[in-house]
């Protein structure tokens, strides 16, 4: 039997589970081109047995900010202590997107911004708390920026702790100017590209995620917070730090 059968026939996904954040600025009231194809990430996982749950931000009131609670910062609602609740939970994260003006949407921005407030907090082996968690991200529109956005978007939650596996990345973009979007009378669907690269980052997020739960996460050396303010320098070559 081939090396490669017997890896998908051995390997589970049953017990990972994946949030979608979709950064449309579209209302669930609204059909969301973004979210379908976020959504072809999306059966593929729960195929496989992956557990997922996709949130609307638009749907939420999410004070801009970088701190995990902005009630705590003046604001008088903020919905995204229950958001950061399940992105800990998930050992997926995916960032979906609209492009507009050549970048990420607003909300997207905000989704980063607010991850960004909790990225100081330290998981129990004194490592930063995103690590073991892995990030990928989909792009939609009808103007050049899917590399451009996912650059930006990937960067940043590999920066947060995020692994990134490759081709962690997928999006669509129809023709330059106004015009139909994913999903609009079927464009897009057929295309090859976008269903190809889709798949590929569905399975690529879902093996390294495997990977990095069968192995406990990212080994707890040479990046530990809480070991350096101990004075830990890790064999550092400056004797400065050592």
């Amino acid at each position: 039997m081939k090396k490669r059968e017997v890896f998908e026939m051995t390997k589970r996904y049953d017990d990972l589970s994946a949030v979608f954040l979709n950064g449309s600025l579209k209302r669930s009231s609204e059909p969301s081109h973004t979210q379908r194809l976020m959504d072809v990430s999306k059966a593929i996982m729960e195929a496989n047995g992956v557990t997922t749950q996709t949130l609307r931000l638009a749907d939420l009131d999410i004070a801009p900010g970088v701190y995990p609670d902005m009630t705590d910062h003046g604001w008088d609602r903020d919905d995204w202590p229950e958001v950061q609740e399940k992105v800990m939970a998930a050992d997926i994260l995916v960032l979906g997107t609209p492009i507009w003006l050549g970048d990420k949407s607003s909300i997207c921005t905000r989704a980063i911004e607010r991850l960004y407030g909790y990225s100081g907090t330290l998981n129990d082996a004194g490592q930063y708390a995103y690590y073991g968690r892995v990030g990928g991200c989909i792009v939609t529109g009808n103007e050049d920026g899917i590399k451009h956005c996912a650059m930006n978007i990937l960067y940043s939650l590999q920066h947060l702790g995020y692994v990134i596996p490759p081709q962690s990345d997928a999006g669509w973009i129809g023709e330059a100017g106004p015009g139909p979007s994913y999903g609009d009378d079927g464009i897009g669907i057929g295309n090859d590209f976008t269903q190809r690269n889709t798949t590929f980052m569905t399975w690529n997020l879902m093996h390294l995620a495997r990977m990095l739960k069968d192995a406990g996460g990212i080994p707890a050396h040479g990046n530990q917070r809480i070991a350096w303010d101990a004075g830990e320098r890790f064999d550092h070559p400056n004797p400065e730090y050592r």
